[in-house]
């Protein structure tokens, strides 16, 4: 198959809005890469950029060791699958998967094996005489894909493949993916939305926002390790954040948030870096904890006094393998209404708890999963310790900064600063031409 490299890519369009800045990513061959982030972070244009349908503006972009920058769609050996599928409805399901290889001259022999092999390895080999308005969406789906396959590309690039599936197909679908990148032994770059999806089928997994990259990294440490707290709030669904601050208590660094105090273990204080910058100043952090790190069990709330907090239940969600419990945060300690207005907080707890609205219990916090980030520029304040997952595909990436968020703003407003510069000249042509018009109007009105 194929690796690809991009080096320092940026896509910035004629109105001077950058929609891709400064990416850089190698992908070795065989990798299952998948792009991640809200929509408009620009995953989508790094595919249309590999795949050569968007010029690349600024960097360099390689295949198997060769710059393909200037090198047109079609001689790039890729395949790209579209979000919307985009079969054509007068052509049947072997005529669609064929229809490739015979713009290409191929042999109907070697045509006809190709697509019987990608539709058994798909399980539509019962569908190749329907037309795709016969099929069901994954189906049609389906075809799609094995239109990528029949091609036997160096890269396969699929754009949100699954997400007009409802939710059970999706399912099913990213099984079947996975399966299939294996089976193939290809390399895949898959761009979503849905962190689910680049969870469990991703091998390496780059988090993106508004054109930049975030964090690249395996899909375990950006679960445990993220690089700041956007990183923790995407991949952590539901992750809790609150304004906070470092303090000293009985020879323990301890956090304060919200009017609670938790006192940090030593394996968790010893790796906040620039610890004496924060302990006993002004300088706000940024403390996140996940819904699964709180405990309502007795034995946790005994096993750690010491991170107990107080919470009132709003909301109890019952789901069968878990309880979610939205509760509201004490707001401050010795107020004689401690929960009115507090700060909102969602555990996810054992599935036998008995709390219900209006109640208030009591939530161990894991401080050993706790997240701390800086209040300024957001990124990560805890080193990285033994648990870290160092593989040799991410030993250059993992030690990737990302730009803080003042960072980010300042190159956005540039571009869009380009775009008001150029607002002018055009009204001004507009007027110019505007004018020409009706002067030639009037001198016809004249004769």
């Amino acid at each position: 198959m194929a690796s690809l490299l991009l080096k320092d890519i940026r896509k910035t369009y004629p109105s001077g809005a950058a929609a891709v800045t400064g990416f850089d990513l190698e992908i070795r061959d065989r990798e299952f890469i998948v792009l991640v982030g809200p929509p408009g972070c620009g995953k989508s244009t790094v595919l249309r950029m590999i795949a050569g349908l968007e010029e690349v503006t600024e960097g360099e972009l390689y295949l198997d060791g060769k710059p393909v920058n200037d090198v047109p769609t079609k001689d790039r050996d890729v395949a790209m699958v579209f979000q919307n599928q985009a079969l054509y409805p007068h052509m049947t399901v072997y005529e669609n998967m064929a229809f490739g290889l015979k713009l290409r001259k191929v042999p109907k022999e070697a045509i006809d094996e190709r697509v019987r092999e990608a539709a058994a390895i798909l399980g539509i080999e019962d569908c190749l005489s329907r037309k795709p308005k016969a099929l069901s969406a994954d189906r049609r789906q389906r075809v799609a894909i094995g239109r990528a396959i029949v091609r036997e590309p160096k890269v396969y690039l699929l754009d949100e493949p699954l997400s007009n599936l409802d939710a059970k197909l999706r399912v099913q679908m990213r099984t079947e993916l996975s399966k299939l990148h294996a089976r193939l032994g290809a390399t895949f770059v898959y761009a979503t939305r849905d962190r689910v999806e680049a969870m469990t089928m991703g091998s390496r997994i780059v988090v993106m926002k508004d054109g930049f990259m975030q964090q690249i990294d395996t899909p375990q440490n950006l679960y445990d390790y993220p690089v700041n707290r956007f990183v923790a709030g995407f991949i952590g669904a539901q992750t809790n954040f609150f304004p906070a601050r470092l303090g000293e208590a009985g020879g323990k660094v301890c956090l304060w948030f919200s009017g609670c105090k938790i006192l940090l273990p030593g394996s968790v204080s010893s790796r906040i870096r620039g610890l004496e910058k924060y302990v006993g100043t002004e300088r706000e952090v940024i403390f996140g904890i996940r819904p699964e790190d709180l405990h309502e069990e007795e034995r946790f709330l005994s096993a750690s006094p010491d991170t107990v907090i107080g919470v009132r239940v709003e909301v109890a969600e019952k789901l069968g393998a878990e309880t979610l419990l939205h509760c509201t945060l004490r707001a401050e300690q010795g107020d004689p209404a401690p929960f009115a207005g507090g700060p909102e907080l969602i555990a996810r707890v054992d599935p036998r708890c008995t709390a219900a609205r209006g109640d208030a219990v009591e939530l161990a916090v894991d401080a050993r999963r706790i997240h701390l980030f800086d209040g300024e520029t957001q990124l990560s304040l805890l080193a990285r310790d033994e648990g870290y997952e160092a593989i040799p595909e991410n030993e250059a990436s993992s030690a990737y900064v990302p730009p803080t968020p003042q960072q980010m703003q300042a190159v956005l407003e540039k571009g869009r600063g380009a775009k008001e510069g150029k607002r002018p000249r055009r009204e001004a042509r507009a007027a110019g031409r505007k004018e020409r018009t009706d002067a030639g109007r009037s001198g016809e009105s004249e004769k």
